[in-house]
């Protein structure tokens, strides 16, 4: 992400060549060698795709959450004809929301807005502790619809 900036820096160290016949001192291929590899390394980088792998992934990871968070809620109202309000209810919104939130982002950070970047990062951080502080409730709820046999699978 930053080896466009770095290269663009040191270009601008390197002196404006006047006369192409000039002899080109120690220093200066030494900062040509150091942009060389880093155009290099940048080139290995784009061709791994990390950019369209990481919108894939996380596309199928907004897309099936929103869907199962929907699921869930729908099912536990169409069993009991109720919902039950408490922590794990409101983690699951809480997610959702950051879900959405953090995909807001995606444009301005295209864009190169760091902050916008600072700001993905850190509610996506939120998102996973979330999730995780959501998971031993989620496995109570679990094991209560698989051990009553009454309940009707949606």
């Amino acid at each position: 992400r930053l080896i466009g900036i770095e290269i663009a820096d040191l270009r601008k160290t390197l002196p404006k060549e006047e006369d192409p016949e000039a002899e080109v001192t120690a220093a200066m291929k030494a900062i040509k060698d150091q942009i060389a590899a880093l155009s290099a390394d940048r080139s290995e980088l784009i061709k791994g795709q990390y950019k369209d792998k990481h919108y894939q992934t996380s596309s199928i990871l907004l897309g099936g959450g929103i869907f199962f968070t929907v699921y869930g809620v729908f099912n536990t109202w169409f069993r009991t004809e109720k919902l039950f309000p408490g922590p794990h209810l409101f983690a699951g919104a809480g997610i959702c929301v950051l879900w959405a939130l953090a995909a807001s982002l995606v444009p301005a950070m295209e864009k190169g807005n760091d902050t916008a970047r600072t700001a993905h990062i850190g509610l996506n951080c939120l998102n996973v502790a979330l999730f995780a502080w959501q998971l031993p409730t989620g496995f109570e709820i679990l094991l209560k619809v698989w051990g009553n046999a009454n309940l009707p699978w949606f």
